[in-house]
Formats: structure tokens, sequence, C-alpha cells
């Protein structure tokens, strides 16, 4: 998306001013951690919060199914859940969770799939390629974009990713999704939860990770479901072998235990620890508005530098789907528009990793599979002053970077 010229930014383009080695901001972010998963923790973090863990101990026994059980009902709160959802830790981080879903819950009809973006991509892979559905319907879109949402078809089970994490491209409501459907709507929202609204009465089952969502350890994904998710996992089994990591059943029957405190496997009491201080710190805030006015502010702080950009842009294209979390940007500046993909690649490289010498912003580079550029995770751990730090680094990295070029 092409921006206004503004002067003070245009500078740093001219040719007679690129050889002029550019002056180093002044301010440096308190917390330069904006990689995109796993992601920052919360504000004022340290180990110390984990010496309360439940370590050494069956994660069957009444000490850890409570630690697991508290955890389980703040997430509940602080989401905003209906009462009749279910919520759970299952093995495999958001990944995990997924597929966990993916392979137990379709078949029973057909399916359409969304993606416009890594993510969505793999779960096509995984519907197609690995479970080899035949009614499949695909709705694709290239980075930046949304696909026709209008198209899609509610007598199936329909699966997406609510927030493109590798694209910065979210679905902007849920108005769309039919509130007679047939089939259940599966949403991968791992980088959504805790920073978007989701409308829950929309979605029968949503995923989430620690490690996204609100800074958290890797390795266990969490799922919610909707009493529609538990009608199918009791009348409808699937005609392929599931493993044993992927069982939501037992005798033929939802294995409701997994959602009351105990686990498909052992479970890290670390990750659980980290998990709670994290979600009670939430809860100090003022909940999920406060969560989401956080990860609001830092993406009106980079709006308000975009909008001043000539060399800067998001890859979003329509201002209502940008994402508030990954917040995905695009090289406008028409000198580097015009280099060949894989110098595109080689540069925006080279301004990360210049970031990242400087100990300004650790991450931000662009996702291996989406086009060159770089990526801000702006979620509400993330405080609005670090990320108004960070930009004019930006700035500074993409003038010295050419400076160095010649």
């Amino acid at each position: 998306m092409m921006r206004a010229v503004t002067p003070q930014r245009v500078a740093t383009c001219d040719r007679e001013d690129v050889m002029t080695p550019p002056i180093k901001p002044a301010m440096r972010p308190a917390l330069p951690f904006f990689s995109s998963g796993p992601t920052t923790k919360r504000p004022g973090w340290s180990p110390n919060i984990l010496s309360d863990a439940v370590l050494g101990r069956s994660h069957r026994s009444k000490a850890a199914k409570s630690k697991i059980t508290e955890t389980m009902q703040l997430a509940r709160e602080i989401l905003q859940m209906p009462d009749d959802y279910l919520i759970g830790i299952v093995p495999g981080s958001d990944t995990g969770a997924v597929e966990i879903a993916l392979w137990s819950m379709l078949g029973a009809r057909g399916v359409d799939v969304l993606a416009w973006e890594s993510f969505g991509k793999d779960w096509v892979n995984d519907i197609v390629g690995q479970l080899r559905l035949d009614d499949v319907t695909l709705h694709q879109a290239p980075y930046g974009q949304l696909p026709d949402l209008a198209a899609v078809n509610f007598a199936n089970d329909v699966v997406l990713t609510w927030n493109g994490t590798t694209s910065g491209v979210k679905l902007p409501d849920g108005d769309w999704i039919a509130d007679d459907r047939e089939g259940l709507v599966i949403a991968d929202a791992t980088s959504a939860c805790f920073a978007m609204q989701l409308p829950w009465t929309k979605l029968d089952v949503v995923t989430f990770s620690f490690q996204k969502a609100i800074g958290g350890e890797g390795a266990h994904g969490v799922m919610i479901l909707s009493p529609r998710a538990v009608e199918r996992l009791n009348l409808y089994t699937p005609p392929w072998p599931i493993p044993k990591l992927f069982r939501l059943t037992k005798n033929g029957a939802f294995n409701a235990s997994i959602f009351n405190g105990n686990t498909i496997n052992t479970p890290s009491m670390l990750v659980i620890e980290d998990a709670l201080d994290a979600l009670l710190w939430a809860q100090s805030i003022g909940g999920l508005p406060a969560l989401i006015d956080r990860s609001e502010a830092c993406l009106a702080a980079i709006r308000r530098w975009v909008d001043a950009s000539s060399i800067f842009g998001f890859l979003a294209e329509h201002p209502a789907t940008i994402s508030n979390t990954s917040v995905t940007l695009s090289i406008i500046d028409p000198w580097f528009v015009a280099l060949d993909a894989a110098q595109k690649a080689g540069f925006a490289a080279a301004l990360a990793a210049r970031l990242d010498a400087e100990g300004v912003g650790y991450d931000l580079g662009s996702y291996r599979d989406a086009p060159a550029g770089l990526r801000i995770w702006a979620g509400p751990m993330v405080d609005a002053s670090d990320v108004e730090a960070l930009l004019p680094w930006i700035d500074w990295a993409y003038a010295a970077q050419r400076a160095e070029m010649g």
C-alpha cells in the first residue's frame, strides 16, 4: 500500500543522502523483545515467579491438578467464554491443538478451509494431503488479503485462522459466520486470544498456545470446545486411526476429564506456573479489555509511524484487517520495490540483523515464507512505549543499510 510522501522521511532515501551515515536514536526500548512466538513475557516478569511450581509431583496429584484447574479457570474468565464451553490443555502447542481437532472431528461432512498465510496453508495440507478428504473447498488469498468470506458454505465444517500471524491479516469480525450453521467452525486463534474480542457463539473449536497468546513457554496447546463440538465427538467416529496424543474420546464417548484438570499426557508444571502468573497479571490490570487496549495502543503507535512514512507500509491491504498483534510491514520505497526477490530477502534480513545487533529489537524478520519485510509483535504483554522507541531505530537501520550498500 503506497503512502503519502513525508519530507522528513524522504531524506533517508534521497540519493544524495544515502551515503551519509545516519545518527542513532537516543531512546532505546526497555524490553526489545518483539518476537511473534514465543512472545515476550509480561512486564516485570522474572524467573522467581516459578518458585511456587508443583515440581517432583505427579501431574495427577491434587496439588498439580489444582494448579491446572486454576489456570484454565482464569483463562476462561479473562477470555469471557460462555459457561457451557469447555477448556483444557492438550499436547503440541497450538499446532497440536488444531491437529487434534482436525483428526478428531473432520470427515462427518464437507469442509471449507480458509488460507491466506502460512499456517492456514498448513491446515490445508493436513486436510487434503494427510486426511485426504474428498469434499473440500479451498478459499485462498495471497499475503495481505483475505479470501471471499461470502463464498464460505456453512453447511460444511469450516477451518480458519482468526489472525494470520505470518501475514498480519486478521478477520475483522465474525458477522459473516452464519448463526444457523450446520457444520462446526474450527478457529486457530493462537495470536488472537487475549488481544482480540472473539465472537464465541460463532465458534465451535478455538485453539491457542501460551507461548503466543500470553508470552508463556512452549509445548502445550489449549483447546476450547462448544456444546456442538462435544456433540460431534459423541456422535461421530472418524474412519482413520487416531494416535493417543490426539484422542478426545474414551470408549466411544467424549472424554470430559481432559477438560476438568486432567491431561492427555504429562504437562510441564513449570509451563503451567508461568501461564498462571501471566493470567494473574492480566486479571490484575483489568482482564480482556485492558489486554486489548494495550495491544491496540501498540498498533496505534505503528499506524502513526506508517502514516508518516514513505518507506514502510502494512502488508495488510485493508485497514480493518490489520492485525494488532503480529504487525507485518512491507517496504514500499521504490528503490526496494525494484530489487529482485533474492535481493529483497537479503536486504530485509540484514535490516533485522542490524536491529538485533544494536539490541533494540529482536526477531523482527518476516516469517520465512512471507514477503520480505519486518514483523513486530504488538500483543498485550508489550508496552507501547517500547514500540514507540523501536520505530526510529527501524528508520535508522534502513538508512544505515542503504548507506552501507552505496
